[in-house]
């Protein structure tokens, strides 16, 4: 109890997470769930805050939301939960888009087809969906 509490007083874990990190130090799975139930029910551990930090958090970093929703399943949240989060209308992903192309390429829109696929390709390695990439870059 006390590990799983010192691990979430650091940051917000999904229950997968949390699993993995005491099953190396406890072999004994029903009693980590057993726990990891306990910990939910006293709304220590979330997979809802979890997930609604981690987007954010990635956001601010200017990833996209296939990256972002790779990594959540990587962690072990329900897809309902990653698409509450990602399509939110809170979200304007052509926007944050925009921003990351800007920050990393200058307010000049690409004036040839190599700048374009340059631009294109670091846009969709962070993330982003072709469809907004091709209307970003028109």
């Amino acid at each position: 109890m006390q590990r799983a509490c010192d691990f979430l007083a650091r940051r917000e874990h999904s229950r997968q997470e949390l699993k993995r990190k005491l099953s190396r130090s406890c072999a004994d799975g029903i009693l980590i769930d057993e726990l990891l139930d306990k910990l939910s029910e006293e709304g220590l551990q979330s997979d809802e805050r979890f997930a609604e930090s981690f987007v954010h958090h990635r956001l601010n970093k200017g990833q996209g939301p296939m990256k972002i929703r790779q990594e959540l399943v990587q962690r072990g949240i329900e897809q309902r939960l990653i698409s509450t989060y990602l399509e939110s209308d809170l979200v304007d992903w052509l926007s944050l888009a925009e921003e990351v192309r800007v920050k990393k390429f200058g307010k000049d829109a690409p004036s040839d087809y190599q700048k374009k696929a340059k631009q294109s390709r670091f846009l969709y390695s962070r993330g982003f969906y072709s469809e907004t990439i091709s209307q970003l870059l028109k």
